[in-house]
């Protein structure tokens, strides 16, 4: 049997995605510790990850976070997909998050960038979010005796959030074990795998109409296709385009 250690160091030594995740699916399995903590935004890329994580481990956790944004209907569609995918749902009040920073995404005075500005990243960048969102999620699954954190971040299609980076996972990844004494593994299915290739995925696991349809992407809080001109649905639109052969 295969002991956390050696997941964690099969995951550090794989030079790509596709022998990540062969590594993975294989070690997974055979973990005492066969569940997992979804972080779950109910959009297109965290709705792949939730079910993805559902094919991988026997228990499956999806936490939510209320942290300011506009679209937080995103929420309310989140319970229902987890309710439909038959996984625990709970939702984190993080609404502190708005009140650190300015962004577009929490505060409604700014007006949101359409394009990625050449020398930095758009304003919808939340400092801190993926720190604190992962962070949370770490004590929520050590008090439930869980191991595996899923986050469906991509520095593949990305608008440059530092905190999307696989360095920044690696780096949070260490740091989180060490605060707790724990021996957690953050998994990134989509790191490596561009927006078409997302689309694809979720096809694979079945659930290609739920993403498409029930899904809410849009920083402006329309679900499915979403207003079709902010960045988010943009990239999304790009990478549906790209995956049917338009």
């Amino acid at each position: 049997m295969q002991s956390d250690n050696q997941l964690n160091a099969a995951n550090g030594a794989a030079q790509s995605e596709g022998e990540w995740r062969l590594r993975a699916d294989g070690l997974i399995n055979n973990l005492p510790n066969n569940s997992a903590v979804v972080l779950f935004s109910g959009g297109q890329d965290s709705t792949t990850c939730l079910f993805w994580a559902k094919k991988q481990f026997k228990k499956v956790y999806a936490l939510s976070f209320l942290y300011g944004q506009k679209h937080a209907h995103e929420v309310d569609l989140a319970r229902g997909i987890a309710e439909r995918a038959g996984v625990e749902f709970q939702v984190m009040d993080a609404t502190f998050i708005s009140s650190l920073g300015r962004n577009s995404l929490t505060d409604t005075t700014l007006v949101m960038d359409q394009e990625k500005p050449i020398d930095s990243f758009p304003n919808t960048f939340v400092p801190g979010r993926n720190l604190f969102f992962l962070s949370i999620a770490a004590v929520y699954a050590r008090e439930r005796g869980v191991r595996h954190l899923v986050t469906g971040v991509s520095q593949t299609d990305f608008s440059g959030y530092p905190d999307c980076r696989d360095s920044f996972i690696k780096s949070l990844n260490v740091t989180l074990n060490l605060a707790m004494d724990e021996q957690f593994v953050l998994h990134t299915p989509l790191m490596w795998i561009d927006k078409a290739q997302t689309w694809a995925l979720a096809d694979e696991l079945g659930v290609l109409d739920i993403v498409r349809n029930e899904t809410l992407t849009c920083y402006n809080g329309i679900p499915a296709d979403g207003c079709g001109h902010c960045p988010a649905c943009k990239l999304r639109r790009q990478g549906l385009e790209e995956f049917l052969g338009k």
